[in-house]
This record gives structure tokens, C-alpha cells and sequence, in this order.
């Protein structure tokens, strides 16, 4: 069995000074451990009854995409402003350095959808907890939100209470 904390690199002091980086370049570089979170992520979200895969950009395209290919279910992008072509929703939220907003495509859901929310880290959990009131507000429900890392000392969790929180690798 693949240890995949062995696979997260740590960069001290960016992307500003006193913040410890959690890198998951090394990761999506061996195949087996990029295999392996995928395989772990799928294990979490085959039992589950889930309609829809939700990927918040830009590292959540990157598990959320094949996860969704594997579950043969809709891959559903939630993007930074400005980069969807169609009638969208949006949700502005509070990041660790400001303020941005999130974009979903209005027709992205459909009501009584059931979505897995996934991206690559949990940290504060304002960007997850902007994913989910947008796939709320296109009338789906949020079946659970799955992360490769947790950053358990920044609270994102408690944010994000009420909602089924699962990551493959935490950091207290």
C-alpha cells in the first residue's frame, strides 16, 4: 500500500513567507501514487449514490476528472470568474489572502442531482463551501466532498459543518 503523505513536498514560506506549502506535484508525478489517491477516492465515492462529480478549478479537475470518468458519472467544473461561456450561478467567499467568487454553469445540475464536491486540499474551506451553496442553488444536494489533503489546524472542516467531509491525507 502506497503511503501518500510520502508524496506531498513541503515548500516553506510560499506562497509568502511563514506559510508551509503543501506540494502534490511529486504525487501526480508517480503514476502508482497518482493511481493510488485515485483508487482511495473512488473507494469513498462508489458506495455512495451520487449523480455528478463537482471540481472546483483548478486542482480539483485533477482528481475530480478521472474520478468522474471511473464512476462514469457527469465531470461538473466550478471555475474562477470569467472562464465559463454560458448563464452561470456565482458565489463570492473569503480566501486565506481576499475575497474571489466561483462560477458554475446554470444548467450544470439538475434539481435532485446528488453531487460529490472534490478538490485537492482543505484548508479554510471557503472555496468547498462556495462549491457546495452553488450546487445548492441549482436546486442538487451536496452528497459528501472529498479531498486528497487536510490542513486541519485552518479549520476547514468546522466550516463546513453539516456536510460529509472525507480527505486521504491530514495534517494536524
Amino acid at each position: 500500500m502506497i503511503d501518500l503523505k510520502q508524496h506531498i513536498r513541503d515548500i516553506p514560506d510560499f506562497p509568502q513567507p511563514g506559510v508551509l506549502f503543501r506540494d502534490i506535484t511529486p504525487l501526480l508525478r508517480d503514476p502508482d501514487a497518482f493511481r493510488a489517491a485515485l483508487d482511495a477516492m473512488a473507494a469513498f465515492a462508489v458506495p455512495r449514490d451520487a449523480t455528478a462529480i463537482v471540481g472546483i478549478e483548478s486542482r480539483g479537475f485533477l482528481f475530480g476528472a478521472p474520478l468522474a470518468a471511473r464512476l462514469a458519472l457527469p465531470f461538473v467544473p466550478v471555475r474562477k470568474p470569467g472562464k465559463l461561456p454560458a448563464d452561470r450561478m456565482s458565489v463570492e467567499y473569503s480566501l486565506e489572502y481576499g475575497d474571489s467568487r466561483l462560477d458554475i454553469h446554470a444548467d450544470a445540475l439538475n434539481r435532485g442531482d446528488r453531487a460529490i464536491v472534490v478538490d485537492d486540499l482543505l484548508a479554510t474551506g471557503g472555496s468547498a463551501h462556495a462549491a457546495a451553496k452553488l450546487v445548492e442553488l441549482l436546486g442538487a444536494t451536496v452528497d459528501s466532498m472529498i479531498f486528497l489533503i487536510e490542513l486541519a489546524p485552518l479549520g476547514g472542516r468546522d466550516r463546513l459543518a453539516g456536510y460529509d467531509v472525507h480527505a486521504l491525507i491530514r495534517y494536524d
